[in-house]
């Protein structure tokens, strides 16, 4: 008989609560698009579930440069991609924002998107805008594994994230697969190993990992020391690091490199509405996003995400995107409904 996810008692209740959520819900933007929302006349109509302080100095740059005003509608990656596809042609929405790709790919299947303007696509690297010229990468994040470095040394981690479903690693380890982020990992393992190994390995995660409920949580649980190893993303670990190091002082983060499924980089991506009717306004907006002053802005807001915009740095505390040795996988093909379904069957949601 398959076991239930262990999950201790002091956070049954937690989950219980994430579980009920809309799937595919990230964990990193505030507010959602279900709340109560009514566009002011004549404002630039943002939906983003990037984050909350990189989008809104993103839309005030950009107006006290423009002059053009603009409104931001918070959600999460892909309940707001989804409810952009239901309000269809109707959509209030001018530019959609996400954390991850696979959000704006629901959107770009429905046919949604009008073409970026090729001087925009143009401000990014090789590689981050897609070959429909639909939308364009608006900053990137690697996946990493953070550990406990007073309970397990480097030389004693996975050589590969697959490694996590051998039965060694039971009970030691952390996700939150309620999460788009964790979601998109998933969606880059799906791409690179095929349905049959990663059905595998998340059956595995349902057996043998502790639940949480987003990054943050991983990485406190195994600072705390309740696992050794947590899968989240890059950026949560220097945030922590950059402040009071509550989150993250016994800790040290692993890059899996060699093409691994564990070193995914999944890219925040940006896309005008086909719909919109401040069209040019909107196609303002993501060159400037993607400019350098744009790329900058997202530097200086303490994300800790890496920039993409040609000739901008990202924080020097990051190594650099270009060294990661991702996998080869496609970006822009990446499909969350097939992820949420995956996941879905091998018990994990």
């Amino acid at each position: 008989m398959k076991r239930k996810t262990r999950v201790p008692q002091n956070r049954r209740p937690l989950l219980a609560a994430l579980l009920a959520l809309p799937l595919g819900l990230s964990a990193c933007a505030g507010g959602t698009a279900e709340e109560a929302f009514e566009a002011q006349p004549g404002a630039l109509q943002i939906y983003s579930s990037q984050h909350r302080n990189v989008t809104e100095a993103w839309a005030e740059a950009f107006t006290r440069e423009t002059g053009i005003e603009t409104q931001v509608r918070e959600g999460q990656d892909s309940s707001m991609g989804h409810m952009i596809v239901q309000e269809g042609k109707a959509s209030p929405a001018d530019v959609f924002l996400t954390e991850n790709s696979p959000a704006m790919t629901v959107v770009e299947r429905a046919g949604l998107l009008a073409p970026v303007d090729e001087s925009t696509t143009a401000q990014v690297g090789d590689g981050m805008a897609p070959s429909s010229g639909l939308w364009t990468a608006i900053a990137a994040r690697s996946t990493v594994l953070v550990y406990n470095t007073d309970q397990i040394s480097e030389d004693e981690l996975p050589a590969s994230i697959m490694d996590l479903a051998n039965p060694e690693w039971a009970g030691k380890w952390g996700a939150a697969p309620g999460g788009a982020d964790f979601q998109a990992i998933v969606a880059g393992m799906l791409a690179d190993q095929g349905e049959d190994e990663t059905r595998a390995w998340l059956e595995a995660l349902a057996e043998n990992a502790e639940v949480y409920q987003n990054n943050i949580a991983t990485m406190k649980a195994v600072n705390a020391g309740e696992v050794p190893v947590g899968i989240m993303y890059h950026y949560y670990w220097y945030r922590d690091q950059a402040g009071d190091t509550e989150g993250s002082a016994n800790t040290a983060l692993h890059y899996f490199g060699n093409q691994d499924p564990g070193a995914f980089v999944s890219l925040s991506a940006g896309g005008v509405l086909a719909s919109s009717d401040m069209a040019d306004a909107a196609q303002q907006f993501l060159a400037y996003v993607t400019s350098p002053e744009g790329q900058q802005v997202l530097v200086d807001s303490g994300s800790m995400e890496y920039a993409v915009g040609n000739g901008v740095a990202s924080d020097p505390a990051l190594p650099a995107l270009d060294s990661l040795e991702a996998p080869p996988v496609d970006p822009f093909t990446l499909n969350s409904d097939d992820v949420v379904a995956v996941m879905t069957d091998a018990g994990v949601l």
